[in-house]
């Protein structure tokens, strides 16, 4: 599981943000909402969080700082080649930090070990880069990588506790890639686990971006596959009887996210196509996907995603977790997250939303609400509500729509637009 996130200078991100899973001591909602770590000190973490914030206050940018550190592991030694640089954006709003690396660093929870791991980047290299491991309350750093810039060249640092052919993995790694993420594909026992567990535990999905319909469908192959993706739908009160599928041409997109950008292909191949069958008194009729409601194609699309991270316990992550879902429905979804029954592998979901009828006390927890705003330099700040202590008896959506944890737009009057009396 996520215990924090750290990341500064990326983007709107100037200064060093943090966003926690670390739970408070408070026990509102702990049987529902809270996961057992076993750590001296972190006893819990939380199973999910929801960020706050006006349009452009860095929401998104916090969500896809994140997702950008999972890419760069993941393929910077296998993806970028000798001498390509990394698409990276450092606060720009501010001459000192232009030229400055970007920072990231997540601490997480792996077989029942805390592990802190973290590098700076620039276009041109990976400038530090370092691992501790608690395997008591004293982190024990397993290898530590800087650049020296006067040298123009690498130091190392190494544990005892990181045993393998070090040597050869430290000249294997090039300035573009991460010496964890060349250790694992030079098949270091310890390393490999690690890079493992941080390339394909956290599933991120934009603003606006629904997975590949074609995930959800290859459940519909099996009775269970389609009795889960029927009774999903069903419990969100949508009027479908059955769900079957059928084989024709077409063509499918693929879409990934790495540290160059993000690549789109499309392939033409046969694909097999749901169909949604609906009854009434009157009759009944059997539509395509594209003939259902955006909310209904949305669900049917984030299923199978939801399935898998739910059945792995994975990390989700999803900017605008509200987009064309009903309020219901959107908590519906958290509480798939909260209860073990759905639940049972400690899955954890991170989201950003508008929709204030979430910041609910029967739902969330003060720690789970973060909000975010740009303070007077344009850059980004992040808050949890527990740090404005709110009383016991406040109304937490009122005292967002008012401004009083910030993170709201600032509209000086109406919206307006000039309309031009110019014939075209």
């Amino acid at each position: 599981m996520i215990l924090e996130f750290r990341v500064s200078n990326f983007r709107s991100i100037r200064d060093e943000v943090l966003i926690s899973f670390v739970a408070s001591k408070d026990k509102k909602l702990a049987e529902q909402n809270l996961l057992v770590t076993g750590l001296t000190g972190i006893s819990h973490a939380l199973k999910s969080l929801a960020i706050y914030g006006a349009n452009a206050s860095g929401k998104s940018t916090l969500l896809s700082a994140l997702a950008y550190m999972r890419s760069v592991v993941a393929e910077s030694a296998t993806m970028l080649q000798l001498g390509q640089t990394f698409n990276i954006q450092p606060f720009k709003l501010d001459a000192a930090f232009v030229n400055k690396p970007s920072f990231f660093e997540i601490t997480f929870l792996f077989n029942g070990i805390r592990h802190q791991y973290g590098f700076e980047i620039t276009p041109e290299r990976i400038v530090d880069e370092w691992l501790l491991v608690y395997k008591t309350s004293k982190p024990q750093q397993w290898f530590r990588r800087v650049f020296d810039e006067k040298l123009g060249a690498y130091e190392y640092e190494f544990s005892s506790h990181l045993s393998g052919p070090r040597k050869v993995w430290q000249e294997s790694t090039r300035a573009n890639a991460l010496f964890l993420s060349t250790a694992a594909q030079l098949n270091s026992e310890l390393l490999g686990p690690l890079f493992r567990w941080l390339a394909g535990q956290i599933i991120y999905f934009n603003a606006g971006f629904s997975p590949a319909p074609d995930y959800t469908t290859s459940l519909l192959q099996t009775d269970q596959g389609r009795q889960s993706v029927r009774d999903f739908l069903a419990s969100a009160d949508i009027s479908i009887e059955e769900i079957t599928s059928v084989a024709q041409k077409g063509v499918t997109q693929n879409i990934v996210f790495g540290p160059e950008g993000t690549k789109v292909s499309m392939d033409e191949n046969e694909i097999i196509m749901p169909k949604f069958i609906h009854k009434t008194a009157s009759g009944s009729a059997t539509f395509e996907l594209h003939e259902e409601s955006g909310g209904t194609q949305r669900l049917y699309m984030l299923a199978a995603p939801i399935f898998d991270v739910l059945n792995q316990g994975r990390i989700l992550i999803v900017d605008e977790l509200d987009s064309s879902l009903h309020p219901i429905l959107v908590r519906s979804l958290i509480k798939l997250f909260h209860h073990k029954e759905t639940n049972p592998k400690n899955a954890q979901l991170l989201f950003t939303t508008h929709d204030t009828s979430l910041l609910d006390k029967s739902l969330l927890r003060k720690d789970q609400i973060w909000f975010i705003e740009k303070n007077k330099d344009q850059a980004s700040t992040l808050t949890s509500l527990a740090d404005f202590s709110p009383r016991e008896t406040e109304a937490w959506e009122k005292g967002y729509l008012i401004g009083r944890y910030g993170a709201i737009p600032f509209i000086d009057g109406d919206l307006s637009f000039t309309q031009s009396n110019e014939s075209t």
